[in-house]
């Protein structure tokens, strides 16, 4: 399948799994995965770091938009329908009251492409996943847009 085919109603079938890979992220922070918008959000699968890597799971929704291009959906989707992304908050972002840092990463959805989502939507086997460093040019949590953004791989799930 060349195109994609997804409903323009949001339903189960429709599931995305996807995961983000934080690479070596400073240490003795916290980072969590914000969930909902606006003033109405709260910070989940909240980790501190010891320097490894830290795994965020978690499932956006994808109908069809305008000219047939998806649409991101879901607690975790960020932005407007043509620009969406998912951030990670940091330090007192993620409720880490003693924490000198307060950051957002911004992790792009762009770059998942059709011929991905159709792959996904055909095996429950499969993730999306994308890797993302950890630390900033400040020496810092990483923070802002991810940039460079190395994009999204769809992944064989480990049982």
């Amino acid at each position: 399948m060349t195109g994609f085919e997804c409903q323009t109603s949001v339903n189960m079938e429709n599931e995305l799994r996807c995961r983000i890979i934080l690479q070596n992220p400073t240490p003795g922070v916290d980072f969590g995965l914000q969930k909902g918008k606006g003033n109405n959000f709260e910070t989940i699968q909240i980790q501190k770091s010891g320097g490894n890597d830290l795994l965020f799971e978690f499932s956006l929704w994808v109908k069809s938009g305008t000219n047939k291009s998806p649409v991101f959906l879901g607690p975790f989707a960020q932005g407007t329908p043509i620009d969406r992304f998912i951030y990670i908050d940091i330090g007192k972002c993620a409720g880490q009251r003693d924490s000198s840092w307060s950051r957002r990463l911004k992790i792009p959805l762009s770059g998942i492409i059709p011929e991905m989502i159709q792959q996904l939507l055909s095996d429950s086997k499969l993730i999306i996943e994308t890797l993302v460093a950890g630390i900033g040019k400040d020496g810092g949590p990483n923070c802002g847009t991810v940039k460079p953004f190395k994009g999204w791989v769809v992944k064989t799930l480990i049982p």
